[in-house]
């Protein structure tokens, strides 16, 4: 079993050390100079001030060594990143999608987690995708970190080489629930791998209008159980009256097939009191009549 949570850690590793180090040094270096000179020359010993003649040695050298240390930092750190590029032939697939404000992983088989669950020293290659907004997908212990963008087909790859379970954190700003856009990674031996994904249950036979709400993020902020989020939960909401503004006027209205294809695709119209105006975006060209006609269905059955 290796020391490092995955095969990335100890090049990236290398790569900052030398860098801090550089840094570190110049630092001391300029510091120690500015000092000697600021004694050297100061106005107390040379009350009268004199030109100094340039110095075209020191000149050339200034430029010289910084230009040298920069590019064989680039060349350093580039060795380090392009093996996350090139993904093995026999890396396992796992779809990675993001949302506002969750992360979903989709195994062969209709195989759904809000965990990332991968086997010990097996190469895994996590297709990215954004249902929304642009994401970051982070995994800090196994030094990698990727843009996850909508309408772009994005990706990353690690072996992980020690078992356990490490976090994983959203790195762009996506909106009020940002911070709480974790989850974790668990890492375990093959077997039970094999046994943890053979009991996962496939979402093949889930209704249409779920998947249709997952596929678009809407249980990232309406629960399917009755708890409180960032707005209204779904359960029990059909069929229900609700205190909305519009236009900063409260009253009442009734939860019914119009009420709720108006949320969806004009969401600002009728804001529910207590909630805030401006979160949810339209889906209007996102999700067609026949989806919402499925979406409403569903709803129904949250008693």
């Amino acid at each position: 079993m290796g020391s490092n949570a995955s095969n990335f850690v100890e090049g990236v590793d290398w790569v900052f050390k030398t860098i801090i180090g550089i840094s570190v040094f110049f630092l001391i270096l300029i510091t120690a100079a500015m000092i000697y000179f600021i004694i050297k020359y100061n106005r107390k010993r040379h009350p009268k001030a004199t030109q100094i003649k340039d110095y075209l040695a020191l000149e050339i050298t200034w430029i010289t060594i910084p230009t040298i240390l920069v590019i064989f930092m680039f060349f350093y750190s580039f060795a380090a990143y392009e093996p996350m590029l090139w993904v093995p032939k026999n890396a396992y697939q796992v779809k990675v999608t993001g949302r506002m404000w969750q992360w979903s992983f989709e195994y062969p088989g209709n195989k759904e987690s809000n965990i990332l669950v991968v086997p010990l020293n097996k190469p895994v290659k996590l297709n990215l995708y954004s249902a929304d907004v642009i994401h970051g997908f982070s995994i800090p212990a196994f030094r990698v970190k990727q843009d996850v963008v909508p309408g772009k087909n994005n990706y990353m790859w690690f072996t992980a080489e020690r078992l356990g379970e490490y976090e994983v954190f959203c790195t762009a700003y996506c909106g009020l629930r940002h911070a709480y856009m974790g989850t974790q990674v668990k890492v375990v031996s093959e077997s039970d791998f094999e046994k943890w994904l053979a009991s996962v249950p496939s979402t093949a036979g889930e209704p249409i209008g779920l998947q249709i709400l997952k596929k678009n993020g809407c249980i990232g902020c309406h629960s399917l159980d009755g708890s409180k989020m960032v707005s209204v939960t779904f359960k029990g909401l059909y069929g229900k009256s609700e205190k909305v503004l519009t236009d900063g006027n409260e009253h009442e209205i009734f939860v019914n097939d119009e009420y709720l294809r108006s949320s969806v695709f004009l969401p600002d119209q009728d804001i529910v009191a207590g909630y805030p105006k401006g979160v949810m975006k339209s889906y209007k060209g996102l999700i067609s009549d026949p989806e919402m006609t499925q979406v409403i269905e569903y709803i129904k059955t949250l008693k």
